[in-house]
């Protein structure tokens, strides 16, 4: 791409941008963070493993970040307090994108990423102090229909929580032509088939832009999307990528992780922003109605808001009552003789 929105974006201040602005900041002290890497059909993942202090077996939450991210954006204040909390967090890149193996770097394939998250739940349950009887899940935006996939066909899953998330791929494709009109589809659509022609030829891919400015071609053009997205990325942009291959437009329509709600046996928390122009809240409404033992909790904000503040602590402060009262609370026996050995690298 000849230019790129958000790298021309980052010298605009922004209140997420201030240390200050946010009060998660602070709870990295209350947690200790290692590397670690694990195997994901053969590829390395790598990630993070946050370690509550106190006596373990503690329960995990297993974490990913959205549509293009790497771990190190907004992810680690979120996992931090959580931490805090007295929950274990392994929170991970997918391959091909980050600090994780994979070519062609920036890759994003809806199965791929959902085999990775089930890589990582399985590391989890064998890492060191971890109780593989209480894992969970977390996911944003494009992540959060990777969870409730996962969620619906695993049912030693304690708990999942999805936020602003990306559940029905008809829903989403509507929300485009909404904000970017037929024929911007249209060319998105374009792009993806040249990647795919470009994919079976053997060629490199055809990218395209992960957020642009409206008018443009990229896989958001929403008018948050460029400023919205400048606020979760980290200072270090080393391992993200500004376009990926084109490809993924032609997977989400046809992604529909809502219809298998019902099969969501685990506690399921659902945080739905009601300004959302990307991931439709009504889609993510409907996923709670499905769910045996869901919860909705509704903000009258953006895609994005839910990063900033004072959203950024209320929805937190939300997802860790819910952790408490589905993980946290349990008998000593429940967790006896719970934990396991760490795995191998």
């Amino acid at each position: 791409m000849s230019t790129d929105p958000i790298r021309a974006h980052r010298s605009v201040p922004t209140a997420a941008a201030d240390p200050s602005a946010s009060s998660t900041r602070p709870s990295h002290l209350a947690a200790r963070r290692e590397q670690i890497s694990f195997l994901s059909a053969g590829q390395r993942c790598d990630g993070w493993v946050y370690q509550p202090a106190g006596p373990g077996p503690h329960p995990c939450l297993v974490m990913a970040h959205g549509l293009g991210g790497v771990r190190g954006g907004v992810l680690p204040d979120i996992a931090a307090c959580f931490a805090a909390a007295g929950i274990a967090i392994l929170v991970f890149d997918y391959r091909y994108s980050g600090t994780s193996a994979g070519l062609p770097r920036g890759l994003v394939d809806i199965s791929k990423q959902r085999d990775d998250y089930r890589a990582a739940v399985a590391y989890a349950r064998r890492f060191r102090g971890v109780d593989a009887r209480r894992i969970a899940l977390w996911g944003t935006s494009f992540s959060g229909g990777h969870v409730l996939s996962v969620a619906a066909e695993d049912p030693g899953i304690a708990a999942a929580i999805i936020q602003n998330p990306f559940v029905d791929g008809r829903c989403t494709a509507a929300a485009a032509i909404r904000s970017a009109g037929r024929l911007g589809v249209a060319r998105l659509t374009w792009e993806g088939l040249r990647d795919q022609l470009r994919r079976r030829l053997g060629w490199n891919p055809h990218r395209v832009a992960l957020v642009g400015p409206p008018g443009t071609v990229a896989l958001i053009t929403t008018p948050d999307a460029v400023p919205g997205y400048q606020r979760i990325l980290p200072t270090d942009l080393a391992g993200w990528e500004a376009a990926v291959p084109a490809r993924i437009v032609l997977q989400m329509r046809n992604d529909r992780p809502a219809l298998r709600a019902q099969h969501v046996v685990c506690p399921l928390l659902v945080c739905v922003c009601d300004h959302d122009d990307i991931s439709p809240a009504a889609a993510a409404a409907r996923v709670v109605a499905r769910a045996p033992r869901a919860e909705l909790r509704r903000y009258p904000i953006g895609h994005f808001d839910i990063f900033t503040q004072p959203w950024l602590d209320q929805v937190v402060g939300d997802q860790i009552g819910f952790l408490r009262r589905t993980l946290l609370i349990h008998t000593a026996d429940d967790s006896e003789n719970s934990s396991a050995t760490e795995p191998s690298p």
